[in-house]
């Protein structure tokens, strides 16, 4: 078993979120699309836990294909409307299902985005 999330203090630690589901990958096989939902993922669990995707600090993103780069890119520019989490970026032979294209960790600091 394991966490989706977990949270120490005003620290908040996302389990690697991806785009799979039991009817399939959602977005298909499109990365951005997959990205886009990896975000909204995130964004529902570090409100579950009382804060705001703007409140995640770090991000590990690993992309089964390094030309999704700029797609995988600009998802997360339309999500964040703060400054942008520190970043790591690499590319992985496969993830945990096939279709997958992207998987996405995080951590930060509840309430950090307002200044907490």
């Amino acid at each position: 078993m394991f966490s989706n999330a977990r949270v120490h203090g005003d620290h908040v630690f996302l389990s690697g979120m991806h785009a799979g589901s039991p009817e399939g990958v959602v977005g298909g096989d499109d990365a951005y699309l997959q990205a886009q939902e990896v975000f909204r993922r995130l964004s529902a669990l570090v409100e579950a836990c009382g804060g705001c995707l703007d409140d995640l600090l770090t991000l590990r993103v690993y992309l089964t294909d390094m030309t999704d780069r700029s797609a995988v890119g600009r998802a997360r520019a339309e999500a964040f409307t703060g400054d942008f989490p520190c970043s790591t970026m690499v590319e992985v032979s496969a993830l945990v299902d096939e279709g997958l294209r992207v998987e996405v960790e995080a951590q930060g600091i509840l309430g950090s985005a307002t200044g907490g």
